[in-house]
């Protein structure tokens, strides 16, 4: 892997206005006019704001005078769930335009692979554009048409390289910049922590939707960071970039300790826990087992018909850090095997710090294929775009352990962690 290592120094008019003050900060520099100062710790225990808190709690100065269009999706919310649009749309200090929806929509009701379309929310009247696989130039059209001056990017994230909306975020830095916009981006937190990037590194000539950049499966980042560095190394002209960052969020801290309340990114990202497994068992996706879609708990069951509980123990044997493995039969209501009753495993995760979500979706990969002399993978060996390469299919095709496969992407790994480290705002 080969980044451009252009990073803080060549991109600081671009991304020079950043908020970090606060405990949490990885660096001590004050707050810039352009970005909003910490407000006191909110009450009930809960020391954590989110960027669009700071940003409301300093009367959107940062978005003074602008005409403004948002990205965002059902994820988009205070901490008593009203939704920042319906917010934004009710205060006369901020001139909001329009909203850009991304996969699943802005009010979230399209499976995987869907939108919403272009409409008029019925909420608030505001013309709703539709981002969804658009990028480029044809994106920037839809950024000069809306009228807006600054693009605002507010979406919670799930930590993984293939889930989309990080993509939606460097397509839409890259056509604001394009279309001469501004672009805000407001933090929040990493839901399975910001610890360490984990997995395979994307393969450049592997890049689509569900990967653009050679970042690592688990990116172990926040989508504020994550502008960062797309500003720094990918974006070939760096966009007017500035962010507002969450104070009292720890790197080491999952989900349920921000105190925020979760909504579903998308359908089958129920809870946080499904976030916690998803980096790992997302991979099913590219086989022709079920990854769980079409149940209560997707991404947590795993199986197929034909399976027996040989998988289970197989898996369980494995002694893989921090997860058990139930032998579960499950009926899929859409997706794979609709209807019908396939066996597998659940996931239960009873050790979080310890567990691995991308090597243990690669031992279940190879335990599956062991057991199960029905395995195969998709056709069209998605599996090579989700894991960024041909090595994790092409390994374990050739009897490669979990072991042998995950050795496979360290020096690679540890070249990102090193440009990753450069672009983390929190301690």
């Amino acid at each position: 892997m080969k980044l451009s290592r252009r990073g803080l120094l060549a991109a600081t008019g671009a991304i020079g206005a950043l908020a970090t003050t606060g405990s949490s900060a990885a660096s001590a520099a004050p707050a810039t006019s352009a970005t909003p100062a910490a407000p006191a710790a909110p009450q009930g225990g809960h020391r954590l704001r989110t960027g669009f808190e700071r940003l409301a709690a300093d009367g959107y100065a940062l978005l003074d005078g602008q005409r403004v269009g948002i990205v965002t999706n059902p994820t988009g919310v205070t901490r008593d769930v009203r939704h920042i649009v319906d917010v934004m749309h009710a205060d006369a200090r901020v001139d909001l335009l329009a909203v850009f929806g991304p996969e699943h929509g802005f009010r979230g009701t399209a499976q995987a692979g869907g939108s919403e379309g272009r409409y008029d929310d019925p909420a608030t009247g505001l013309p709703v554009y539709d981002t969804y696989l658009k990028s480029g130039q044809p994106l920037a059209d839809i950024f000069t048409a809306s009228g807006v001056d600054t693009v605002v990017f507010d979406i919670q994230d799930a930590g993984a390289r293939f889930y989309t909306y990080i993509w939606t975020l460097y397509d839409c830095m890259e056509a604001a910049q394009l279309a001469g916009k501004r672009f805000v981006v407001l933090d929040r937190p990493n839901p399975v922590t910001g610890r360490a990037a984990q997995g395979p590194v994307l393969h450049k000539e592997f890049a689509t939707f569900v990967g653009r950049q050679p970042i690592a499966q688990a990116h172990g980042m926040t989508v504020a960071e994550l502008a960062r560095l797309f500003n720094g190394e990918f974006l070939t002209v760096p966009v007017p970039l500035e962010t507002v960052l969450m104070t009292g969020w720890k790197r080491s801290e999952f989900y349920d300790a921000s105190g925020l309340p979760w909504v579903p990114p998308s359908p089958n990202m129920p809870t946080a826990d499904t976030a916690l497994v998803y980096a790992g068992t997302c991979m099913f996706e590219g086989t022709n087992l079920s990854e769980g879609r079409g149940t209560t708990r997707p991404f947590e069951l795993l199986g197929a018909e034909g399976i027996d509980r040989k998988w289970a123990l197989e898996a369980e044997q494995l002694g893989l850090p921090g997860a058990h493995f139930r032998e579960a039969y499950f009926a899929p209501t859409f997706s794979k095997f609709q209807g019908k009753t396939v066996g597998g495993v659940q996931i239960h995760v009873h050790d979080r710090a310890a567990y691995d979500p991308v090597r243990t979706g690669v031992a279940l990969l190879v335990s599956a294929k062991k057991v199960w002399s029905g395995f195969a993978w998709r056709s069209d060996n998605w599996i090579d775009k989700l894991t960024g390469s041909t090595r994790v299919r092409t390994m374990i095709d050739a009897g490669a352990s979990a072991g042998e496969v995950v050795a496979g992407w360290q020096e690679e790994l540890a070249a990102f962690r090193r440009v990753r480290k450069e672009y983390l705002l929190y301690r």
